[in-house]
């Protein structure tokens, strides 16, 4: 997903023109909503790299703590001998720590923008509310904003991209909450591609934000 930032609002191309001019009113806000949502899913992206990251050592401390758990177990089984904790596992006890706090802030950083994605979706919402019944009374045209959507789209648009994060966010805090409490390699590694591959964030979701930034014209053909 390549960056685009938002673009100068002083050379525009109006829609259905070949020449430029300045967005106003509810085209320049949906136009606005647009690069949010671009640079809101890269931040989530690179978001969502780090937790793999951290999400992966943790799942390896949990399986070391279950070998080494089931090392002692036998030792203690075969000489009678219950030792102390050692350094290796006071060492991975707090490493375990500090990768489940780690983990926390990404997933604190994820909410913060899900909260971002929602407030976006509600202005949207309002911008094409309020852009629907100025043309049903006729104080603005019906001829799309941009290219070919009808501003209906646009909302549409907006929300199924927001709830697509949400419950992607619900599933991360589900993760977070259960990955470092297991040993079970096989549930580790659902929770370890389930972050990593995202199930609530499908193509589609892809295809949405490229639909988006075609429609008010951050990408060309």
């Amino acid at each position: 997903m390549k960056s685009t930032g938002k673009e100068t609002t002083e050379s525009e191309c109006a829609p259905g023109s070949g020449r430029k001019q300045a967005l106003t009113g509810s085209a320049r806000k949906l136009k606005d909503a647009a690069a949010d949502w671009h640079n809101l899913m890269l931040k989530w992206e690179r978001l969502n790299e780090e937790g793999t990251t951290v999400a992966n050592r943790i799942g390896n401390l949990s399986i070391s703590k279950r070998t080494e758990k089931d090392t002692n177990i036998a030792a203690e089984e075969n000489t009678s001998f219950v030792s102390g904790e050692s350094g290796t596992t006071v060492e991975s006890a707090k490493d375990m720590e500090e990768r489940c706090d780690e983990l926390m802030a990404i997933l604190e950083k994820m909410a913060h923008i899900v909260v971002k994605m929602e407030k976006i979706a509600s202005s949207a919402k309002g911008v094409c509310t309020l852009e629907t019944f100025q043309q049903e009374r006729g104080r603005s045209p019906v001829s799309p904003l941009f290219q070919t959507w009808p501003v209906t789209r646009f909302d549409e648009v907006s929300s199924k991209l927001c709830q697509s994060y949400k419950q992607e966010l619900a599933l991360k805090q589900t993760i977070v909450k259960e990955i470092a409490h297991t040993s079970d390699p096989d549930l580790i590694l659902v929770y370890l591609s389930s972050w990593l591959y995202q199930p609530y964030l499908e193509d589609n979701t892809k295809l949405l934000l490229e639909s988006l930034l075609l429609e008010t014209m951050h990408r060309t053909l």
